[in-house]
């Protein structure tokens, strides 16, 4: 879907709402209804979660409207992130629960403008805004990460990323999933984690591991070395279990692995 289709069904839903909540519907006219644009309204939506007496909502709302405006790509990953929410989410029917709810979505939306400041030289700032989406949506991205679209950070409580960290397109993390490095070490020291993986809650990836495409990381493992693609792990320290079906478990979000260790539909 183009932003505009984005913005355009936001706009329909909040109107649907605001139709029937009355309570509801003068939140939805502040920050979907009486919006300019998509860019616009998400420059409100965090800056009324992220806003604090030192740097207020206005210059805040501003700072993310700018970004995006400046940098459609950016804007576009939001909108397929959005996109993920709503189609591997079974809790979540539309775009507007995460827009105006979802921690997970929100806080990655913000990491885009911080990684937009630290791309643009103004690295003050961007760890700045990366201290306060931590604060507020305990989620830890460093401004530095790369993330790739078609994300979805579902929960998302006490996701952390660090600075090397990559993340390609159509991933689906849990919540307590932490992407770390091993040590004091600088340089490269961070997960890479390849498309179409689902990652479990609770699972901790540890230095510069690379984690294969389509692979399935099963919740509570710790992994510390590389996971092949479309293979499942699990266990602390992980291991291998069998092959995964499906040529991209993150869509699929099926965390479940048998009683024999191995995924369900595999041979022994």
């Amino acid at each position: 879907m183009t932003i505009e289709e984005v913005w355009l069904t936001l706009r329909q839903e909040a109107e649907v709402v605001a139709a029937k909540e009355f309570i509801l519907a003068k939140v939805l006219a502040e920050f979907v209804l009486e919006r300019e644009s998509f860019a616009d309204a998400l420059g409100w939506r965090l800056a009324a979660r992220l806003g604090r007496s030192s740097v207020p909502e206005k210059d805040l709302r501003e700072l993310v409207r700018d970004a995006f405006l400046d940098e459609p790509e950016s804007l576009h990953k939001v909108c397929t992130d959005a996109k993920a929410v709503r189609e591997r989410d079974p809790a979540c029917m539309d775009f507007l629960s995460p827009f105006l709810y979802f921690k997970g979505f929100q806080a990655l939306s913000g990491y885009r403008v911080s990684n937009y400041l630290w791309r643009h030289n103004r690295k003050e700032l961007a760890q700045y805004l990366q201290s306060l989406i931590a604060a507020v949506y305990t989620v830890d991205i460093h401004p530095a990460a790369t993330i790739g679209q078609g994300i979805l950070l579902d929960h998302a409580t006490g996701f952390v990323a660090g600075e090397t960290t990559v993340i390609e397109d159509d991933v689906s993390i849990l919540h307590e999933v932490t992407l770390g490095g091993t040590g004091k070490e600088r340089g490269d020291r961070h997960p890479k984690i390849r498309s179409g993986v689902l990652i479990g809650a609770g699972a901790k990836i540890l230095g510069n591991v690379e984690i294969g495409e389509g692979a399935r990381i099963g919740a509570g493992s710790v992994v510390l070395k590389d996971v092949p693609p479309h293979v499942s792990v699990a266990g602390v320290p992980a291991k291998e279990l069998g092959k995964v079906q499906e040529s991209s478990p993150a869509l699929g979000m099926d965390h479940m692995i048998d009683d024999r260790g191995v995924e369900r539909g595999e041979g022994i």
